[in-house]
């Protein structure tokens, strides 16, 4: 309580090491409350097309709450992760962040350090990784929605159920069979003008 850090840092801390407290503290600061910024979430992702996603926390942790409509929980589809990723893709500060494999951040009084580690596998063991974010709860298992390049195509892919504990490592190997399919399997096709 009471401790101050830069916004960038917790942005680093966020994405490199998943740090659920972190969320928390950025929600805060961005929407005065979790759940104002759970709203703004929800309506950001409304915005670009994600119908089905509801945010209940800034995290992704497992949420239900009573609603006047009946349960609601915090959700979303793999569809959805892949849109939200191609949204994310053209802000190119998130870009440098989910590329960055280590970071050593403070606090403002300079009396505490972290040091950050990518749990990102993807960006050290495929050629072309991009983007990417892991996650886990207890309901949806290990998760990760990511962005690859090959030959001038950007392929986005979001595993959702990816296994369970023992099985973490499970959506490498299925991001690697997703990417090698899509870059052998699809193609551009040029269509000219009819006259």
């Amino acid at each position: 309580a009471g401790e101050q850090f830069r916004l960038y840092d917790l942005l680093l801390s966020l994405m490199l090491e998943s740090h659920n407290d972190t969320a928390v503290a950025i929600a805060e600061h961005v929407g005065g409350s979790v759940e104002a910024f759970c709203q703004l979430m929800t309506e950001r992702a409304r915005a670009i097309g994600c119908n089905n996603s509801v945010f209940l926390t800034p995290n992704g942790l497992d949420k239900k709450i009573e609603t006047s409509d009946g349960m609601q929980q915090h959700s979303t589809t793999a569809q959805e992760l892949a849109l939200i990723m191609r949204e994310c893709l053209k802000n190119e500060q998130f870009v440098s962040i989910c590329r960055t494999q280590s970071a050593m951040i403070s606090n403002i009084a300079k009396n505490r350090t972290y040091q950050l580690s990518n749990h990102n596998t993807l960006l050290s063991t495929m050629s072309g990784a991009i983007a990417g974010k892991t996650g886990f709860t207890c309901d949806a298992g290990y998760c990760y929605v990511g962005a690859v390049e090959r030959n001038n195509n950007v392929f986005i892919c979001a595993l959702l159920g990816c296994g369970w504990p023992n099985n973490k490592n499970y959506k490498w190997k299925d991001m690697n069979t997703l990417i090698d399919f899509a870059d052998k399997e699809f193609f551009e096709i040029k269509l000219q003008d009819i006259p």
